[in-house]
């Protein structure tokens, strides 16, 4: 019976205990110091120094903002922002002159999305400017107030801007956030290839189909990555309390594209290795060494990326996996066998570069001609 190319395993998600709940609530000591000051402080600014009645608006906006603004870049967050004021200012003016109902809630709906669209509010912002203008639609008039359009108008900008204050003033830390999504990928990227190694060792195609399946799964950790870097490049550009780490900070957005394009490497690694065991092709000696060295300079740049003290190590690793793969090609080589020492060495200069290597020193380190 032939042996299926691709096994689709089901991984067991793993379960949190309370203990795990427990370590989440203390890294979140800021977001909730963040919702708790916006929202007083919005609710109070619109109270008791605009003197609006039932300010309701101002906390749900200021909410709205800081978790928008957690992981998100700041212009999102004044899209939202608008977003939320261009329901609250549409749903107040129409209701005023036309009452509320079913037809008139539909109007709001209709209308508030099409000049969100001309704005160019869209996501989250533009789902918030019609959750706003139909909750308006819905609810009793506000009494007393003069001018209700523009009472809820600047409640939701108080709001949102107190919220976008808190992410500026009481910031995450970039540095921590961006090392501990880093270290998550390279962490997988080292399993896979441990995995890939112990295929190459046993002759065992299926481990190396499973690690290729791992190395596929990865994409949604490199995406995490590639949102986070964003974010947290922001974060220490704008909040004078992370300027001091705006180099480390640079240093992991620097390596964002070089990680990218190393698990884009290993999937093709696993999937040539996968293929070759496959075809019995003998694995020539040595191949599998060339990647435990990637497996230990990989678990060097998992312990902290921002920090170069034993980046020489394991960059020699690196350049040590790349020699040793060239030098076990035999002169017969199958399109398998020479697409494997490529991707060791793709492997290994992507590593490099995303250690901050420059593309001279790969040229002079990793020519083995």
């Amino acid at each position: 019976m032939s042996e299926l190319p691709f096994r689709r395993l089901r991984v067991p998600r793993p379960q949190t205990t309370f203990a795990d709940r427990a370590m989440t609530l203390r890294h979140r000591w800021r977001l909730i110091l963040r919702i708790s000051i916006a929202t007083g402080g919005a609710f109070a600014v619109a109270t008791y120094i605009l003197g609006h009645q039932q300010a309701f608006f101002a906390p749900i906006a200021a909410v709205l903002a800081l978790t928008a603004g957690v992981g998100m870049r700041v212009r999102v967050t004044f899209e939202l922002v608008l977003g939320v004021a261009v329901g609250v200012f549409i749903g107040e003016l129409l209701i005023l002159g036309i009452g509320r109902g079913a037809w008139q809630i539909a109007l709001v709906a209709a209308l508030t999305a099409a000049i969100a669209t001309l704005l160019g509010i869209k996501g989250m912002a533009m789902t918030q400017a019609i959750n706003s203008g139909l909750l308006l639609a819905a609810v009793v008039p506000l009494p007393g107030a003069s001018d209700p359009a523009l009472t809820r108008f600047l409640d939701a900008l108080v709001g949102g801007l107190f919220g976008l204050a808190m992410v500026v003033l009481i910031p995450r830390n970039p540095v921590r956030d961006i090392d501990g999504d880093v270290q998550r990928l390279l962490r997988r990227l080292g399993g896979v290839l441990s995995r890939v190694a112990q295929a190459l060792r046993t002759d065992d195609a299926a481990l190396a189909d499973l690690a290729l399946e791992e190395a596929r799964a990865a994409q949604s950790l490199v995406d995490s990555v590639s949102d986070t870097a964003t974010n947290v490049a922001e974060v220490a550009r704008m909040s004078p309390m992370r300027w001091r780490q705006r180099d480390d900070v640079a240093r992991y957005v620097d390596s964002v594209t070089d990680l990218d394009n190393a698990v884009r490497d290993a999937r093709v690694l696993a999937r040539r290795v996968a293929a070759m065991l496959r075809h019995d092709e003998s694995a020539p000696a040595g191949l599998d060494e060339a990647i435990d060295r990637l497996v230990v300079a990989v678990g060097i740049f998992a312990d902290d990326l921002a920090q170069s003290d034993e980046f020489d190590e394991a960059r020699e690793e690196l350049v040590e996996a790349s020699r040793i793969a060239m030098s076990s090609l035999p002169e017969i080589v199958t399109v398998n066998t020479a697409s494997i020492a490529a991707q060791i060495r793709s492997l290994s200069a992507d590593l490099m570069l995303a250690s901050g290597a420059t593309r001279a020193e790969l040229d002079e380190r990793l020519d083995f001609d």
